[in-house]
């Protein structure tokens, strides 16, 4: 993180953890306010890869799951790289700006996904670099966010996964219960006066509040800890715009496609609550009732909520699912219940 921007954000009254700002005082009000009013959050904890050279666009088109062609300035677009049996390996949004292409991503899981990248480039006219540096990152979230963001800068853009250049500013539509926006800033005046507008009738909101705000949205996340568990049906992805069937190949794409058109998904990803105070990591394990039973699942990321204990996204097998038998480290465990995610799981 920029010197400059951890200590415009620490005079807010930010509160860090290797220099991701975790919150911004009062946690619990902070998640409160984010699931029904106006917040803003600095996402620190994602990070950017960027793509350019003659060749990036056939060669990203060729490792992706989704149609990374039809992408011009305007758009964005959820993406999974997988491994060859069909893993995922980094989850990302991608945006384009003039000629370079660029993958937002957790940061944790950067230096995997351009190390496996850089093996396919071959002869290629591509290049690869971590640029995080470069941007700095702000969510925001509410029924007004619209009308706020519209107000420092015009033709905002209305549909989900638009994209908007403006000066410093690249603004990404994000889904969401409630509108969401990602900013992207390239210059800490830019990223200050953002801050500044926001403040005035919007909250500061940690890390936490805004991936509160991803898993209600039913929105998957890739960490370091989850890379290569999961394929990209059972994380939702050909429900929410993350996959095309119709494009050419990709690592992995055979057993993707395999299991799309041979109904063989024994796992989906869900929303739950956990009550308990003891906030699950992406990765923990979930099993059934019973003894020396074997794990039903996996947790995506798992956070507090304000009415108690967590909220969950997790992979479980649909039969345990159905069941409603999945219980958080142990058969004995604090339950895994289901809620309703906001689309649906037929498709």
């Amino acid at each position: 993180m920029k010197t400059e921007w951890k200590a415009f954000l620490e005079e807010a009254g930010a509160e860090f953890s290797d220099d991701r700002g975790q919150h911004f005082g009062n946690p619990g009000r902070e998640q409160e306010v984010a699931l029904s009013g106006l917040v803003f959050s600095d996402l620190e904890y994602m990070g950017v890869i960027a793509a350019h050279g003659q060749d990036a666009g056939s060669f990203l088109q060729s490792q992706f799951t989704n149609d990374t062609s039809s992408l011009d300035e305007f758009s964005s677009q959820l993406n999974a790289y997988c491994t060859p049996k069909g893993r995922i390996l980094g989850l990302m949004r991608i945006f384009r700006h003039a000629d370079t292409w660029y993958l937002r991503l957790p940061a944790d899981s950067i230096e995997a996904v351009i190390q496996r990248l850089r093996m396919f480039v071959m002869r290629a006219d591509v290049t690869l670099e971590d640029v995080s540096e470069n941007f700095l990152r702000i969510g925001v979230s509410g029924a007004a966010a619209s009308d706020e963001l519209g107000s420092v800068v015009t033709d905002l853009p209305a549909d989900i996964d638009a994209v908007l250049h403006k000066g410093d500013l690249t603004i990404v539509r994000v889904p969401g219960l409630q509108p969401r926006y990602e900013v992207y800033a390239t210059s800490i005046k830019a990223a200050r006066e953002l801050w500044d507008s926001l403040n005035v009738r919007g909250a500061a909101v940690g890390e936490s509040s805004w991936r509160l705000l991803e898993i209600q949205a039913g929105l998957p996340c890739v960490f370091s800890a989850t890379a290569e568990l999961f394929v990209p049906q059972m994380m939702n992805l050909e429900l929410i715009k993350g996959v095309s069937f119709k494009k050419g190949c990709y690592p992995g794409q055979e057993i993707v496609a395999r299991m799309q058109y041979l109904g063989t998904l024994k796992r989906r990803m869900y929303l739950g609550r956990i009550a308990s105070d003891k906030i699950a990591s992406p990765g923990d394990a979930l099993f059934p009732a019973g003894e020396n039973v074997q794990a039903v699942g996996r947790i995506v990321d798992a956070q507090p909520h304000p009415d108690g204990g967590q909220l969950a996204l997790a992979v479980l097998q649909i039969a345990s699912a159905e069941a409603s038998d999945a219980f958080l480290g142990a058969a004995d465990g604090p339950a895994f219940t289901l809620q309703s995610l906001p689309y649906s799981l037929a498709g």
